[in-house]
This record gives C-alpha cells, sequence and structure tokens, in this order.
C-alpha cells in the first residue's frame, strides 16, 4: 500500500476529487427534484401510484445499461454519469419522502391549520421536520449507492476511483484493485457518519415538562 501511495498519492488525490464530485452532484440534484416531488404527490395519491411505479421501473435497468445508454444522448465523460447516477438516486429518496410525509400525525396538521398555518407554512414547519428521520434514511441509502455505482463511470471516461479498479483487473494488479476500493469504501461510510449527524441537527426534539 505504501509503494501504491508513492507511484500514485497525487492520483488517488485527483481520482478522489472525481469521484465525490460525480457522486456528490448526483445525490444533490437528486434530493433537489426527489424530496419536492415526494411532498407534492401526497396530495395526489392517485398520481402517485404511477410516478413510483416509473421510479421503481428506472431503478431495475442495470447500472452499466443505463450507462450505455446516455451515451447517444449526452456522450461520454462526466455528464451523462451524473444523469444516470441521479436516475438511481431518485427512488429511495421519493419514496421515503412520500412514506414519511404520509405518516405524519394528521393531528398536528390540523393543530397546525387550526393555529392559521397556511398549507406551505405546516409542510415547511411541522410535516417535513416530522418526516425527517424517514427522508434522510432515504437519502442516506441513495449516496451510499451512488458512492458505489459511481465507481462505474470511468467505463464511459469520466474518472474517479473505478479507474483504479478496472486498471488493476485489466492488469492483474491488486494493489490498484486495493488502492480504488479502499477509498470509495471509506467515502461510503464517511457520508453516511456525516449524514446520520445531519439528520440529528434536523430531526426535532421534543421535551418532557417537569412537574
Amino acid at each position: 500500500m505504501i509503494d501504491f501511495l508513492n507511484q500514485h498519492g497525487s492520483e488517488l488525490i485527483i481520482k478522489t476529487w472525481e469521484q465525490i464530485y460525480i457522486a456528490g452532484f448526483s445525490i444533490l440534484l437528486g434530493v433537489v427534484v426527489a424530496v419536492p416531488l415526494g411532498i407534492l404527490l401526497t396530495r395526489f395519491p392517485k398520481t402517485a401510484k404511477y410516478v413510483m411505479s416509473i421510479s421503481s421501473m428506472l431503478q431495475t435497468i442495470p447500472s452499466l445499461a443505463l450507462l450505455a445508454l446516455m451515451i447517444p444522448i449526452f456522450g461520454i465523460g462526466t455528464l451523462p454519469s451524473i444523469v444516470a447516477l441521479f436516475i438511481y438516486s431518485l427512488l429511495p429518496i421519493l419514496r421515503n419522502t412520500y412514506i414519511g410525509m404520509s405518516k405524519v400525525n394528521r393531528n398536528l396538521v390540523d393543530a397546525a391549520k387550526g393555529m392559521g398555518m397556511t398549507t406551505m407554512q405546516s409542510i415547511i414547519h411541522v410535516e417535513v421536520p416530522m418526516a425527517m428521520p424517514i427522508i434522510m434514511a432515504g437519502i442516506r441509502l441513495s449516496t451510499i449507492y451512488v458512492i458505489s455505482w459511481s465507481t462505474l463511470a470511468s467505463y464511459i471516461g469520466a474518472g474517479g476511483l473505478g479507474d483504479f479498479i478496472f486498471n488493476g483487473l485489466n492488469l492483474y494488479n491488486p494493489s490498484l484493485i486495493i488502492g480504488g476500493t479502499i477509498p470509495v469504501t471509506l467515502l461510503a461510510i464517511l457520508a453516511d457518519y456525516l449524514l446520520g449527524k445531519l439528520e440529528k441537527h434536523l430531526t426535532p426534539t421534543t421535551k418532557r415538562s417537569e412537574v
């Protein structure tokens, strides 16, 4: 491993940044699209069934096949990888947002309306905070998936740590395989840990009043 760092240390930093950029941008797009859409779908349950079915169908497409489908549309490189990974990130976030919002105690929603809150105020200040643990669970799951799947982006010229892994497989070089696999694993663990901290920060806490 020391020899690997001596030979590929600077390249490792670049590839790690490429991995973070591809995965991070894909997840960010997934959150920006899926969370508002999931909230909106709770207002239209019949439409939600069709949207969820379409999302589930997209999720069944093999990752390599989806990356290949992006090439005729977006060419090769970072853009098609981000689009493909964005599509993969949607379902867990969308599903968890929809389920979380649907399970919010309706008495709390009615109380918010009784206090004079508008629908948007109720969503922002009551429903989303109460659904946050389930929403964040979907985001954490998608993040781990996308970080892992983004290694395949090297197949279409997007770079990332997958370059080490696949070069190692082609050259029968275990140090390259390990040098790519360990950072990907550490990135997934670190991302899950940080998102767990964010979940605790965003989730409202209740305190019992002392008698």
